[in-house]
């Protein structure tokens, strides 16, 4: 991956929509070429897809919520995975180690909303959460120099 790859990749992800045309005037290089190097990124699975970052105010799902699950009371990991998957208010869900076994990361539109999921979580294990008040960072481009800097 050479440096026009990587502002590339800026690019796709502050605007999905970017033309090609668009991309090929900031990045000097003819349409073909453009398409040629996203054809590739996203053959290598660097590029996963393209989607639209949604406002969960403006859709009035307003209170984000992180909440820990720990001391899972159900047969097997795959179990709970396959009901939160389902959870239409679960918007991430990572696999922890360490004392807590999941992290899962909410949308919600109010106390009662935040309440009924609570609910529906207890029976699956013990239940930790924290509601965000604001988000400095709530999204950022990240390219591999990030990871090059990180090592110096």
């Amino acid at each position: 991956m050479d440096q026009l790859d990587i502002r590339l990749l800026e690019l796709l992800q502050m605007d999905g929509r970017m033309t090609l045309s668009e991309l090929s005037k900031k990045l000097s290089l003819s349409r073909p070429s453009i398409t040629e190097r996203l054809k590739r990124l996203q053959d290598r699975e660097i590029i996963e897809g393209f989607s639209a970052r949604v406002s969960l105010k403006e859709i009035g799902r307003d209170v984000i919520v992180y909440i820990q699950v720990s001391e899972l009371k159900v047969l097997s990991y795959s179990e709970f995975e396959k009901w939160i998957i389902d959870d239409p208010d679960i918007i991430e869900c990572h696999r922890l180690t360490g004392s807590v076994s999941y992290l899962l990361k909410a949308a919600v539109t109010g106390m009662d909303h935040l309440s009924r999921l609570i609910d529906r979580l207890t029976p699956y294990g013990n239940v930790n959460t924290s509601i965000v008040l604001s988000s400095p960072v709530s999204f950022r481009c990240i390219t591999p120099n990030d990871v090059k800097e990180e090592k110096k």
